[in-house]
């Protein structure tokens, strides 16, 4: 992070300073020196979040910087890598209140601990704009565990993380939360999909048994279905999900009881940050239990297949029509 003795540099003595790693040389240099873990490749990956589009601009500042890092997080748990270290560009409105940006580095910070991933340097800087931030994420892998989103092969089970949809009827619940469908949800559950559209939950304790076990991976960012699609295109195979198989919270499956268009949008929608990941059928039972025993569930929810495309089946038996499948930007 850049300055001298501007205000840039006063905001980055008093807020930032205090969060950087010990890589970031007190962030008093240009650029930050890491040595990455002997017998490790470096696995790095970014993802911006724009206020009005990934997130409200009245959110909690604490709650943006969590969901800035955590999504870049998820990246690096679906190649089966530790997170090193990261890289902030931080892009604020004139006449940002110091008070968002403290509450903004106490939220990172905490983050920086809780995940072993150290805020390394970066830059800050003013905008005409909407709160823009940007954030790279350095990871590590054994050398030659890494877990590409090419590797799937036909007649291999498809399985994923957690639950999904989630997120999606959260934002859902956000636009309008007055909306019949969420009438019968209870507080408990209307608070579980808020939340998980705020704060994702990066899935790092899986990455080791990704490694072992998996042909390909990747994070669920822009929607279950489109997602799946874009993996088996990447490996040049085809597949089927059975949305009975699709694992939903209580809340969701509540929500979309009886209503297959909020389905499709626990099935296209974005912001889940599960793991999408292909195993051959024969390490499935090892996969799930290790996985379990990692504290992360995961559910077979299909299977790859020759050819290219993917059918997604719905409750009763048709395949859906999904469109794209999936959020875009453009």
């Amino acid at each position: 992070m850049e300055g001298g003795g501007s205000g840039e540099d006063r905001l980055i003595a008093r807020f930032f300073r205090p969060i950087a790693g010990a890589g970031a040389l007190g962030l008093r240099d240009d650029a930050a020196l890491l040595s990455p873990p002997e017998g490790c490749d470096l696995v790095l990956t970014k993802d911006a979040v724009v206020a009005g589009v990934h997130f409200f601009a009245d959110d909690a500042p604490a709650s943006v910087a969590r969901k800035a890092l955590r999504v870049n997080l998820s990246d690096l748990a679906a190649k089966g890598a530790a997170p090193l270290g990261a890289l902030l560009a931080l892009a604020l409105p004139k006449g940002t209140g110091e008070a968002w940006v403290a509450a903004f580095a106490d939220g990172l910070g905490a983050d920086a601990v809780a995940f072993g991933c150290p805020i390394l340097g970066g830059d800050t800087v003013a905008t005409p704009g909407p709160v823009t931030i940007t954030i790279t994420a350095l990871g590590a892998v054994p050398k030659g565990g890494f877990v590409p989103r090419t590797g799937a092969r036909p007649g291999q089970a498809i399985l994923v993380s957690g639950t999904i949809g989630d997120a999606a009827l959260g934002l859902k619940l956000r636009q309008g939360p007055n909306d019949v469908p969420f009438g019968d949800l209870d507080a408990e559950q209307r608070g579980h999909l808020l939340d998980r559209y705020l704060h994702p939950q990066p899935r790092l304790a899986l990455a080791p048994v990704l490694r072992a076990y998996a042909a390909a991976a990747m994070d669920v960012s822009d929607g279950l279905a489109g997602d799946a699609a874009k993996m088996l295109a990447a490996s040049g195979c085809g597949g089927v999900i059975e949305a009975r198989r699709v694992p939903l919270s209580a809340a969701a499956a509540r929500v979309t009881a009886g209503r297959a268009e909020l389905l499709r949008t626990a099935l296209t929608g974005g912001d889940d940050y599960e793991i999408l990941a292909c195993v051959p059928h024969a390490a499935v039972p090892a996969f799930t239990a290790e996985a379990a025993r990692a504290g992360v569930p995961v559910t077979l929810i299909g299977e790859t297949r020759g050819g290219e495309g993917l059918d997604v089946i719905g409750p009763d038996g048709v395949a859906l029509d999904l469109g794209s499948g999936s959020f875009s930007h453009f």
